[in-house]
């Protein structure tokens, strides 16, 4: 569903943000994308709806076989539904019920579509009845599952998370991970939260200084604490005290690149 090929990306200050970054997603798997801050994830991130273009950049990326480039941005980005880490970046109509209709009406929805789609991406995320709330009067928690409902009613066939459980209060947070839980579509989400990316993952992929350096099965790469730690990263507490029954293979078993390439 996923595929990125030697992606290489500099900003025009010559700051190189990812440097050779390769991996793949299966449909419907649930990917965690790691690194400490600066890392370059929310540039890989940007990359899989076409928010960054061609100027220097090298490799590419594809979703469900179609690449990413400026000729077929919509169909893109209608394919690939990203929640940014801030919701106040992403909302910006008065109201809830408008900010949800955006996405279906430059699909070419008609009214009555949207209007089904909005109640049923609002409901998806347990807001019905929030389409005449202004989302400046919202909570946070409630805002993030606002730009959820709004990324849902394009029907993505993926969805991309940026920080989605940050400053969220424990509550809001058991919230938001069932949440993402429930939605089918094939996801990478990029975090700090160690402890969501252990509950909602299957594979993780570590990002640092643009590279990636190691990726493998979540509970196996996060319990290797000496890569956690060489990588800025910690180890999750409750990988601490795990079950006696749980066997975790050592680091042999996880793929690691610690060291760029000379290929």
């Amino acid at each position: 569903m996923i595929r990125v090929d030697g992606l290489h990306f500099a900003y025009p200050d010559g700051r190189v943000a990812l440097q050779d970054v390769s991996f793949h997603l299966e449909k419907s798997e649930t990917v965690g994308l790691i690194g400490p801050n600066g890392a370059g994830k929310s540039t890989l991130l940007w990359h899989l709806n076409g928010l960054l273009g061609a100027p220097c950049q090298a490799g590419s990326v594809f979703i469900n076989g179609i690449e990413v480039g400026p000729g077929n941005l919509p169909e893109i980005r209608r394919r690939v539904g990203l929640l940014f880490q801030d919701p106040d970046d992403q909302l910006f109509s008065p109201t809830v019920g408008e900010d949800v209709a955006f996405g279906p009406r430059q699909l070419g929805l008609t009214d009555e579509e949207t209007a089904i789609r909005v109640r049923a991406a609002l409901a998806a995320v347990n807001l019905s009845g929030f389409e005449n709330r202004a989302p400046h009067h919202l909570s946070l928690g409630e805002k993030r599952r606002v730009c959820l409902a709004g990324v849902w009613a394009c029907q993505p066939e993926v969805l991309v998370f940026d920080e989605p459980t940050a400053n969220f209060d424990p509550r809001g947070r058991r919230e938001f991970i069932e949440l993402c839980r429930s939605l089918p579509a094939t996801k990478l989400i990029a975090s700090h939260d160690l402890e969501m990316i252990l509950a909602l993952c299957s594979r993780v992929l570590v990002l640092d200084r643009g590279r990636l350096v190691a990726s493998g099965e979540t509970r196996r790469l996060l319990a290797d604490e000496p890569l956690m730690l060489a990588h800025g990263l910690e180890k999750p507490h409750s990988l601490f005290h795990p079950h006696p029954h749980e066997n975790f293979p050592g680091p042999s078993t996880v793929r690691q690149r610690t060291a760029p390439s000379k290929a």
